[in-house]
């Protein structure tokens, strides 16, 4: 785990807070999507398959921060879209700042030279900059040339200005071990702060649907990873009980509200992955009106291969708070490369046929 140590203390009163009250569903991190449109069509992403009216719509600097302090989570994942394209975007990570949340503004890079200016070093900021793996495989994931070599240049350009930099990584078919390594190598000596990294849902409104890694894929390719980096100190930005989870040793369900989403139709149900399954009006609605029970890589098709950290680092960390000397010994230790994974998720539609939604369902956050 490769965060700050300033915002690590500050998330953990956060949890303790939430324990003591005796919240049972609580977000950890808000995932704001003030606009759809983007200055890049990448074959794994659906975020742009909107029609113009759509893609023109933006939230306002109000609506941005009335979400902050609707939802209350300590961290805000700023996405899209391209969040750049938004041009009051300044007035909004200004905003989230004064209120002490820690915010990531995830981009391409494509515009960041430009408009790098309109930004400030802060503890409470940081730049997570998309890339998909080294010069080749990050140009063909976006569809693009030259878009690696531009990203390379910028992160540069803001790590030498002072800013706080991480790397957004989303792995894909195709990929193996070695070259993860390689790429996890390059970013160490770029001197970025961390690199989140996990297999790319498989959006039912991308372009093209076989590009997506399956559950048992993704858990051998990510023991493999882990077995060749134990000695190499990456720097990754995630818990390391949800690592151990991607080397395929916790038997986790998702828990989607932890990171509920905010875009241009209101929240999002149940999470940013799933565009199709309706809207709620407030977060309090969100929470309330979802039908959690019908979601989890147990209950639901559309759920079945996902390991994304939006569901799975909330359970994680929830897994942390009860088992402390779990996480901290997996922490040392790192993610285990060897010996029987966890058992993989009985489908529930496959062997019962009690309807979606029946009460018989219950999501658990951590097994």
């Amino acid at each position: 785990m490769s965060v700050p140590l300033r915002q690590q203390i500050s998330v953990a009163s956060y949890l303790f807070k939430q324990k003591i009250k005796g919240v049972k569903r609580y977000p950890l991190v808000l995932m704001l999507e003030p606009l759809f449109r983007c200055n890049l069509a990448c074959a794994g992403c659906g975020k742009i398959d909107y029609p113009d009216d759509i893609l023109n719509k933006r939230l306002s600097v109000e609506e941005c921060l009335a979400a902050v302090d609707e939802c209350g989570a300590p961290i805000v994942s700023i996405a899209g879209g391209e969040p750049l394209l938004h041009k009051e975007l300044p007035q909004v990570v200004e905003g989230m700042i004064a209120r002490k949340k820690y915010v990531y503004l995830c981009t391409n890079a494509l515009l960041l030279k430009k408009r790098m200016d309109d930004y400030k070093p802060s503890p409470y900021f940081n730049f997570s900059i998309h890339l998909d793996g080294t010069r080749e495989r990050h140009d063909a994931s976006v569809c693009q040339e030259g878009v690696f070599d531009k990203a390379i240049e910028v992160i540069k350009m803001a790590l030498e200005r002072g800013f706080r930099v991480t790397v957004n990584c989303t792995l894909f078919q195709g990929e193996t071990p070695e070259e993860v390594a390689e790429f996890l190598d390059f970013t160490k000596s770029l001197g970025v702060e961390a690199v989140t990294i996990a297999p790319g849902f498989s959006y039912e409104h991308a372009p093209a649907q076989d590009v997506f890694i399956k559950l048992r894929e993704g858990r051998e390719l990510f023991r493999k990873v882990f077995q060749i980096g134990k000695k190499r100190k990456w720097n990754l930005n995630h818990s390391s009980l949800y690592l151990d989870y991607l080397a395929g040793n916790q038997d986790y369900h998702c828990t989607p509200w932890g990171n509920p989403t905010r875009n241009v139709f209101g929240w999002q149900k149940p999470c940013y992955l799933l565009a199709d399954e309706g809207n709620a009006a407030s977060f309090k609605a969100l929470l309330e009106e979802t039908h959690w029970e019908k979601y989890g890589n147990t209950k639901n098709p559309k759920c079945a291969n996902c390991m994304a950290h939006c569901g799975f680092e909330a359970t994680a960390v929830e897994d942390a708070i009860s088992n402390p000397w779990k996480a901290v010994w997996t922490g040392i230790t790192g993610p285990r490369t060897e010996g029987p994974m966890a058992p993989e998720p009985v489908h529930e539609w496959e062997h019962n046929s009690t309807p979606a939604g029946h009460p018989h369902f219950q999501i658990q956050a951590v097994d």
